[in-house]
């Protein structure tokens, strides 16, 4: 009877010593953890790197807060958001890339020091970003009456000093308009005959062949 009783109790003991083996070899491989399967992997620094607001200052389809001589980065989905960022460069916009041609206006963002730093690297260099506004109205698009490039579609009016300025084709614009910017060219001898005035664009296309309206 000893003999049996003792042989049930080494039993139990080789069967809780092989479970406890088990769960450590189980944990240890990664197997099965909370009832489903799961495998480990290295983690680049990339990918544990935050994203969207708040990881570059005003990166490209980040949002700012109304204004333009003073402004703050907000979520897009904040009621404070007034426009998202198009497009995103260091410099100055006299040295550096034009913005999209359908930017409604362009903010200035002077160096700050790391107190003010989004991603607290240190810095935020001395940029700008074209920016795009959430709704209505967009004085960027064409015959909008402003933005900060003229394109094809925008209207002028002679401001002297054989200078022209934007305003809005409809003639709701502080001026009426008095060319219409119908083509862009390389130069001006690819300009239609009807042209009556020549507006500089910039870009790879830089004349602009304007008809009088």
């Amino acid at each position: 009877m000893r003999d049996r009783f003792s042989t049930g109790v080494v039993c139990v003991l080789l069967a809780l010593l092989a479970a406890l083996l088990t769960g450590c070899t189980q944990s240890a491989a990664g197997g099965e953890s909370d009832g489903g399967p799961s495998t480990t992997a290295p983690v680049s620094p990339s990918a544990t790197r935050a994203s969207g607001f708040g990881a570059v200052f005003l990166a490209v389809d980040e949002c700012s807060s109304f204004g333009k001589a003073s402004f703050t980065e907000v979520p897009c989905t904040s009621e404070r958001a007034a426009a998202r960022v198009v497009a995103r460069h260091d410099g100055t916009p006299a040295g550096g890339p034009p913005c999209p041609a359908t930017t409604d206006f362009v903010l200035h963002i002077s160096e700050q020091s790391q107190i003010s730093d989004e991603d607290g690297d240190g810095a935020v260099p001395q940029g700008y970003a074209c920016m795009r506004n959430l709704e209505p109205p967009h004085p960027g698009d064409p015959g909008g009456g402003g933005g900060p490039r003229t394109i094809v579609g925008d209207c002028v009016y002679g401001s002297g000093s054989g200078q022209v300025r934007e305003t809005a084709c409809d003639g709701t614009g502080a001026k009426k308009p008095q060319y219409k910017v119908v083509k862009a060219v390389t130069e001006r001898s690819r300009c239609p005959l009807s042209t009556a005035l020549y507006v500089q664009l910039g870009g790879a296309q830089p004349v602009g062949c304007a008809r009088p309206l």
